[in-house]
């Protein structure tokens, strides 16, 4: 009557959810078929290779680590972030700034330093690991 025709409004709704789902299932099978493919016709296979299908191996058997450079420009984002964000507090109470400027820092500092040193562990010992294996 109004121009809202309510069977409508619940059929579109679950064709789209339907819809929806159906995609979903489908990607889930893809990416299981196309996952088991890509390992054993190209992982498994330990042909030399050169170039960016070498660089392409190292990174899916995760010989080369992405997670470093990663880190390094989240903390410098952060680190500005928390900078910018402290100075807000100057009004309003200056021992809440020097505490989130201070304290914000040294803490996201800290953390970030011990995820990296996570990784630096990782890459030594697998150094050593493989002058061992010569």
């Amino acid at each position: 009557m109004f121009g809202n025709d309510w069977n409508t409004v619940t059929t579109t709704t679950t064709n789209s959810v339907n819809g929806f789902l159906v995609w979903t299932i489908i990607s889930i099978v893809v990416a299981i078929a196309g996952g088991i493919t890509v390992y054993f016709v190209f992982l498994k296979n330990n042909n030399k290779l050169s170039g960016f299908l070498a660089k392409l191996h190292d990174f899916l058997n995760f010989k080369m680590l992405v997670i470093e450079d990663i880190l390094k420009i989240s903390y410098l984002i952060l680190a500005i972030f928390i900078t910018l964000y402290s100075f807000g507090f100057i009004g309003s109470n200056i021992g809440v700034f020097f505490s989130t400027l201070i304290a914000g820092n040294l803490i996201l500092r800290i953390t970030y330093e011990l995820s990296i040193l996570i990784i630096k562990i990782c890459k030594n010992t697998t150094e050593i690991n493989s002058k061992l294996k010569k």
